[in-house]
Parts: structure tokens; C-alpha cells; sequence
């Protein structure tokens, strides 16, 4: 009962936004859709806590919470990690096919291990599974530090972010050939709008590849759309940054979280916030962490995650 609450309020806060209200309307809409289990796949977008923690500050009772949390809870299926015996996949960092990983770790499986690992358990998708994927963030981090080193031009990385959004469509006929009928997908958010790329001016290039990638994604599974559902974070973060308070957003250019990690946490270099890291211990000084949409330089807030779930519900209760 408090999830759909919590459902129905989230839902009319984002009605505020006039982009929205086409959407809005499938609050009345009857789902035929009752999935039994969520199995999840990606990178930190999607990660509930692989390691312990999640991509975004990080509760103090030990919950761990994103987007995939929030949609999930709607049919009240857990997402509990892979590492915990769950069906949760995701790990922050993963590649989708590359590796090492985007903070220079080998041992994280990529996006195509991860499905790998989960057909080896249990062989195919069940007619009531619904699978959450993600991928891309880490790859188009790991390239954008090429190009800052001198191993990749602007435009060799504007048709490599392509190929990848091919290469994450590629794990998605996988788990359709694989059984999978329900299948939602995120692609990345516009990089360019995050705190990271303000702080290295490349917001022009990481528009082009952010972009390049979602399109590679989406052109590449157009044959797919009876079981695949694309649910636009990009869109949604756009929403998110050109106007911020149609979504309670007071800072959509700040990072709230102060958790500085000495390593290379998150892929952006040494020294660097990492929202792994962040607890409500470790925010700026006052700050009401609902009011931002960046846990770290990179990754959102469990307000940001929270609308986009609710977003994500309604598209996939309109679709099935």
C-alpha cells in the first residue's frame, strides 16, 4: 500500500511538468502485465548495491535505492544484487562489453557477462520475468578519459559511442531470443547536463556521443518492439536540468554529495566525488538531498531515481 502511494504522489509531482501530461494520464490505465520477477542488468545506473552500496547517497538502515528499486516495488518483486542470491546483475562501472571497466578494474563483469551468467543459471527468461537494462555511462566515461589522454580523437569517439549503443542492443536480442517478452531498456542521459562535464568543458562532445549512442541503441532494435520497451532517461533528465522545480528540484548543476574518493571510484579521475561512497553523513553542509538531481558528479539522487521509476511504471503499464 505505501509504494502505491508513494506511486500516486511521485506521479502527480511530475504532472507539474506540462511535457508530461500525455503520460500522466495512465494513472487510470489497467495493467494486464503481473510479473512475477525483475532481473536486472547494467552498470551504476542499475546497481542496488553489488558491493554494498549503491550509485547515489546511500541510506544509513542499509537500503539501497535507485530506479530500479522504485519500479519494481510496484508489483513489490525485490531487486536484491546477484551477490546477495538476488536477480540484480548490475554493477557500477560495467562495460558492456570492454574491459577493464571504466575505473580501470578487470574483475567487474561486463553488461554481456552478466547476461552470460544469468542464462547459465537458469537457462531462459520465464513468460513473467520482466528484465530492467541499462548500459553505456561506463563506456562513454572510459572513452572520454581516452580522448583527454590523446587515444582517441572526437571523432573516432562520436562512431565508437554508436558502435556501443549497437553493442547494448546486441545483449537486449539476447535476452529476447532468450525467452525475454518484457524488456525495459535505458539508454544513457545526456551527459553533457552533468556536473562532470561542466568541470571538464566538454559539454559539446559529450552531447554528439551521448546521443550517438542512443540513437546506435535504438535504431538497432526496431524490429524488437513487441517485447522491448525504451524508457528515455535521457529525455527525463533533460526534463530534470530545464526545469528543475516542475520536479522539486532546487539544484540541477551541483553535486550534493562530499564523499571524495582517493582512487579512481567512478571512472573521472582521481580525488573525485563518488556517490558509492555517500551517505546522508556525507552531503553538503544543510543541504535537503531531495532537492538535487546529482549524488556525484556523474550519477542522480534518489529523488531523481524515484520520478524516473514511477515515469518508467507508467510507460510499461500504457505498453503491456
Amino acid at each position: 500500500m505505501a509504494s502505491h502511494w508513494m506511486r500516486r504522489s511521485l506521479l502527480a509531482a511530475a504532472c507539474a511538468s506540462a511535457a508530461l501530461l500525455a503520460a500522466c494520464g495512465s494513472s487510470t490505465v489497467d495493467s494486464a502485465i503481473s510479473p512475477q520477477r525483475a532481473v536486472v542488468f547494467g552498470d551504476a545506473v542499475n546497481d542496488v548495491g553489488q558491493k554494498g552500496s549503491a550509485y547515489t547517497v546511500n541510506v544509513t538502515d542499509g537500503s539501497r535505492f535507485n530506479w530500479t528499486t522504485q519500479f519494481a516495488s510496484y508489483w513489490s518483486l525485490p531487486v536484491t544484487p546477484a551477490s546477495k542470491g538476488g536477480s540484480n546483475y548490475a554493477q557500477g562501472n560495467a562495460r558492456i562489453s570492454a574491459k577493464p571497466d571504466a575505473a580501470g578494474e578487470a574483475t567487474t563483469p561486463t553488461i554481456t557477462e552478466q547476461v552470460t551468467n544469468f542464462l547459465a543459471a537458469n537457462k531462459t527468461f520465464g513468460a513473467q520475468d520482466i528484465v530492467l537494462i541499462n548500459g553505456g555511462i561506463s563506456d562513454l566515461i572510459a572513452g572520454m578519459a581516452q580522448v583527454n589522454a590523446g587515444q582517441l580523437t572526437a571523432d573516432a569517439f562520436r562512431a565508437q559511442a554508436r558502435q556501443w549503443g549497437v553493442d547494448l542492443a546486441t545483449q537486449v536480442r539476447r535476452i529476447t531470443e532468450a525467452g525475454g517478452t518484457h524488456v525495459v531498456l535505458a539508454g544513457v542521459y545526456d551527459l553533457s547536463r552533468t556536473p562532470w562535464a561542466a568541470a571538464i568543458g566538454q559539454q559539446a562532445l559529450l552531447k554528439d556521443v551521448s546521443r550517438a549512442f542512443n540513437t546506435g541503441l535504438q535504431v538497432s532494435l526496431t524490429d524488437l518492439g513487441n517485447k522491448v520497451q525504451y524508457v528515455d532517461l535521457e529525455y527525463y533528465v533533460n526534463l530534470y536540468t530545464d526545469t528543475p522545480s516542475s520536479f522539486s528540484f532546487d539544484n540541477a548543476t551541483q553535486a550534493v554529495c562530499t564523499s571524495v574518493d582517493a582512487g579512481n571510484g567512478i571512472g573521472t579521475g582521481t580525488g573525485q566525488i563518488n556517490s558509492a561512497l555517500c551517505t546522508p553523513s556525507t552531503v553538503l553542509a544543510g543541504a535537503n538531498v531531495d532537492r538535487y538531481v546529482f549524488a556525484d558528479n556523474v550519477y542522480l539522487t534518489p529523488s531523481a531515481h524515484r520520478q524516473f521509476g514511477t515515469y518508467a511504471v507508467d510507460k510499461v503499464r500504457l505498453r503491456w
